[in-house]
């Protein structure tokens, strides 16, 4: 039997048709020249010489006849299209940019890891372990966000490691969904995957060796590790994620400081620091350390008659007054409570403008002249509206009227914290009126806990950190409408619309065969 050629020419132009419509997908989709979109393009030039071959004389004709000259204008016009698509693709794909429309910004970086990305010194791979049981798609969209800020710098791949457990393996991987990064020969490991992890591990990558802080106790201080509204385990595990290795220092127990200490925190004593520990700290300071000191209005500690070694020297040395007043807001719904939006210019508050902090209960820390060649700066001024009062005894007078008394109280703006750096280069020291700004009960508001942190990076000379501590993600809860809401939208959307498309269809129909 013989078989008509001519039959089976059109098989060639589905398979053209179908290799056409295969390739344009695995392009949209893949964006690469990989083995399959090349095999796609073969088969649709193998379906079209098929068809060539098979009926020649159609394609004589088809290129000779009328059809082919009203046919002309089509297929100009046509490639004409194709040829404003492909540039139009081009250009979006030479200048890529992604737009987030969602109402927190919550598929946007925080500017903090932005800043983590443009710091990268060298390139890092991430390797991200998940099995076919566990779901990365949370991890895949994070880690491609961070690979497109990262300008070539940030290379990202998903591994099974069910599938390949020699990488697993080599990786020392243990548990499923672990991510490692590698930069150089240094490697950071995560069990749980956030931004505020993944941002974190890159900053320990990019630092030196962990920089010692140390918190100073034994005076009623602020506990770093406590969990309470007063405790400081909030900025202890923002300055741990920042490659930073907390202690306490108990300066009259051990009488000596530990030789790694970059950064000594002296956070809200309630009782006097001794005159010895003061001595301490300026042969420290002079060695190239560093002080943050935090402390309160003296009617809410301790002190007393007794002596305030440590706000002496910082006045007789430094240059900074610490000022035995505690701070008035009328702005404020509470007096005592102290607003700032005013900073001052300097690497701690460079990134803080606009921002505001409020401190409870706060002393005017002011910059003096200094003795020993320190470099002053007023950090965080309060309102217009505020005074300093000094009338602390005043205070203590039942339904007593408060009121500013001229040429006894600092009326007007009224700094709250002063930054001092060395002539030499060696010594910092960051003064604040107050230490309850920063804890746990307060950290996360506003700019309070950026503004410690920020300081701690000063202090350390890590300047490269500051305003690096990512920003946690809003969440929010969608709310399901009522029963009555959802009935209604299930009539609209399943027999309302529907009703009016077959309405249409029957008045159209109805009015062509009138017509007709």
């Amino acid at each position: 039997m013989k078989i008509d050629r001519k039959r089976l020419a059109p098989l060639g132009l589905v398979l053209a048709g179908v290799a056409a419509l295969a390739a344009i997908v695995l392009f949209i989709i893949q964006r690469e020249w990989n083995v399959y979109l090349q095999v796609s393009l073969g088969l649709l030039v193998l379906g079209l010489a098929l068809f060539a071959i098979l009926d020649p004389a159609r394609v004589r004709t088809a290129l000779r006849g009328r059809q082919a000259r009203y046919g002309s204008n089509t297929l100009v016009m046509t490639i004409a299209f194709l040829g404003i698509v492909v540039v139009i693709a081009y250009l979006a794909y030479q200048n890529n940019h992604r737009w987030d429309l969602t109402e927190g910004g919550q598929n946007t970086l925080a500017q903090e890891t932005l800043d983590t990305l443009t710091a990268l010194p060298e390139s890092v791979q991430v390797k991200a372990f998940y099995s076919a049981r566990l779901n990365s798609e949370t991890t895949r969209s994070l880690l491609d966000q961070y690979k497109f800020n990262g300008n070539d710098r940030f290379n990202y791949q998903i591994i099974d490691p069910v599938e390949d457990p020699i990488a697993a393996q080599e990786a020392e991987i243990t548990q499923d969904g672990t991510v490692v990064l590698q930069m150089g020969d240094r490697q950071e490991t995560l069990t749980y995957v956030t931004e505020k992890e993944l941002t974190g591990a890159l900053v320990r990558l990019i630092g030196d060796e962990q920089a010692g802080v140390y918190f100073l106790t034994g005076h009623g201080e602020k506990d770093p590790t406590g969990s309470g509204d007063s405790g400081y385990s909030q900025l202890q595990a923002a300055l741990e994620s920042k490659n930073y290795k907390i202690n306490t220092l108990n300066l009259l127990a051990t009488g000596q400081i530990p030789a790694d200490a970059r950064v000594i925190v002296v956070a809200g004593p309630t009782k006097p620091v001794t005159s010895g520990e003061v001595d301490k700290f300026k042969e420290f300071i002079a060695n190239g350390g560093a002080l943050v000191i935090m402390e309160e209005p003296l009617p809410v500690t301790e002190f007393g008659t007794e002596t305030d070694y440590l706000a002496a020297w910082l006045q007789e040395s430094i240059g900074i007054v610490l000022g035995k007043d505690i701070v008035v807001d009328l702005t404020s719904e509470q007096p005592f409570v102290a607003w700032a939006f005013q900073y001052g210019n300097q690497p701690i508050t460079e990134k803080m403008q606009g921002v505001g902090v409020y401190f409870p209960t706060a002393r005017s820390v002011a910059a003096g002249e200094s003795s020993e060649g320190y470099t002053l700066t007023e950090l965080v001024l309060t309102a217009d509206q505020t005074w300093a009062e000094t009338d602390l005894a005043g205070l203590q007078v039942q339904d007593q009227q408060i009121a500013p008394d001229e040429g006894i109280d600092l009326i007007g703006s009224v700094p709250l914290s002063v930054a001092a750096a060395s002539s030499s280069g060696l010594g910092r020291l960051v003064v604040f009126g107050d230490s309850d700004f920063a804890a746990n009960v307060n950290f996360a508001s506003l700019g309070n806990g950026d503004l410690l942190i920020n300081a701690i990076d000063w202090a350390a000379e890590q300047e490269e950190l500051i305003n690096l501590t990512p920003k946690e993600a809003v969440q929010r809860v969608i709310i399901a409408p009522q029963r009555y809401t959802m009935g209604l939208m299930l009539f609209g959307s399943v027999i309302l619309l529907p009703a009016i498309v077959l309405v249409a269809g029957g008045v159209v129909w109805f009015q062509r065969r009138k017509r007709g």
